[in-house]
């Protein structure tokens, strides 16, 4: 397997105004791991999504929805609990609020035995994230047994979400997996700010470096990412102008997604980041966290490969 992501997949409920204010939802499935398994098969990679959904209608819909994208379903296990949800007003400002509907959720049983099952220890990339460990304590567990496993690259997203988890709990995790992984992504001042108290990016890098990270991708939105790796200079690598924006949900993971398969494919660190740049951008002209996803193809016209 090229790329194997763990996490929750989730069933989206998104509006074209403010949850404060939207009366009308469009259905659709999304989450991080989602979001960033699919991003990866539009890639050419061969994707797993490592998971557990509810035995319900949704969660055969999420298993169906995930095939049809080019995702690898054997390892989206039916188990006790529902399946996830969320709710998520139009975001075309990046300013995002999600109401959450995932306690007790199939997917926060995960533990070890679920990463031991799967082909994470074989694979090329493993993409892991904040919010999965931010499920439960066998979660988190499964996040840390996953680092220590893997046989591949890991990428780590920290994804910090204040309305799942607080800063501490979420900080240990990410010192658990830093010295694990290939490349820590984290956002200023969104991640940085919470987890590491600090909101530069320059700090922000040298802070993830210090923990053990070989390397550091410190995304910034429209001000692009800095990448950093340890004994080189960092280097700033540009955002991709996006030609139109409707809403920002999932860009990141389309951001990872992409990176990852690029990876996966022998590219260089900084080839992969401009590859997730690029995803990022296109992914904004769509609604929800899969409603656009850029193709290889696109992805390197955008570059102009």
């Amino acid at each position: 397997m090229d790329v194997v992501v763990l996490g929750e997949p989730l069933v989206e409920f998104s509006a074209e105004r403010a949850l404060t204010e939207a009366d009308t939802f469009r259905l659709s499935f999304s989450g991080d791991a989602l979001n960033v398994s699919v991003a990866a098969a539009a890639c050419g990679a061969r994707t797993a999504l490592v998971t557990r959904v509810g035995a319900d209608e949704f969660g055969q819909r999420l298993v169906r929805f995930a095939a049809e994208r080019g995702v690898d379903t054997r390892w989206m296990a039916t188990g006790e609990g529902s399946t996830g949800a969320y709710a998520v007003g139009a975001d075309p400002s990046g300013e995002r609020a999600f109401c959450y509907m995932r306690q007790g959720s199939a997917a926060s049983r995960m533990g070890p035995a679920d990463v031991d099952r799967s082909p994470a220890a074989e694979a090329r990339v493993v993409v892991l994230s904040g919010i999965t460990a931010a499920l439960s304590e066998s979660c988190a567990e499964a996040v840390r047994h996953a680092a220590r496993t893997a046989s591949g690259r890991i990428v780590y997203d920290p994804n910090y979400r204040s309305r799942l988890t607080g800063p501490e709990p979420a900080r240990a995790v990410l010192e658990a997996v830093a010295p694990h992984a290939a490349l820590i992504k984290i956002s200023t001042p969104g991640d940085s700010g919470a987890l590491l108290g600090v909101t530069d990016p320059g700090e922000a890098a040298r802070a993830c470096l210090a923990l053990g990270a070989p390397a550091v991708a410190v995304t910034m939105g429209e001000q692009g990412v800095l990448l950093a790796e340890r004994g080189s200079v960092p280097v700033a690598v540009p955002a991709v102008p996006a030609e139109t924006i409707v809403d920002q949900t999932g860009a990141g993971d389309n951001w990872t997604g992409a990176l990852a398969a690029w990876l996966a494919a022998g590219a260089p660190l900084t080839e992969a980041v401009r590859a997730g740049a690029a995803a990022a951008s296109i992914s904004l002209a769509g609604q929800g966290g899969t409603g656009r996803v850029a193709t290889r193809a696109e992805i390197a016209a955008t570059l102009g490969q």
